[in-house]
């Protein structure tokens, strides 16, 4: 705490922020809650993201991603070529792929599709 003249300034982090009126006035300045009305929420809900995905789409996304990582990780050399997996790492991916590959193929086959409306 320092005193200076008539006035204290506190050097201590407080919860509530202070408000200086012409260097005259100090007092504690409180947020107050908007009054929303109650269908408020669905409505910002709504416009936040309109584009709708649905689950099986996603999931197929995610799958064929996989796929894909595991294709780039064991075929294109650049993984160990620049330190991140070993050699054999890269081999035992490429091994790999040749079972996880037609597996995700079957998953993206299988996911139920969505019924037209």
């Amino acid at each position: 705490m320092l005193v200076t003249e008539k006035s204290f300034i506190f050097n201590s982090v407080t919860s509530y922020p202070f408000l200086k009126t012409n260097g005259r006035e100090v007092g504690i300045t409180l947020a107050s809650k908007r009054d929303l009305p109650k269908n408020s929420t669905t409505t910002q809900q709504e416009n936040i993201f309109p584009l709708r995905v649905s689950n099986p789409v996603l999931a197929r996304s995610v799958v064929a991603v996989l796929g894909l990582g595991f294709i780039d990780a064991g075929y294109s050399g650049d993984w160990s070529r620049i330190g991140v997996i070993s050699r054999e790492t890269e081999d035992l991916l490429k091994l790999a792929a040749f079972v996880i590959v037609p597996f995700c193929i079957f998953l993206i086959l299988s996911f139920s599709k969505e019924p037209e409306p």
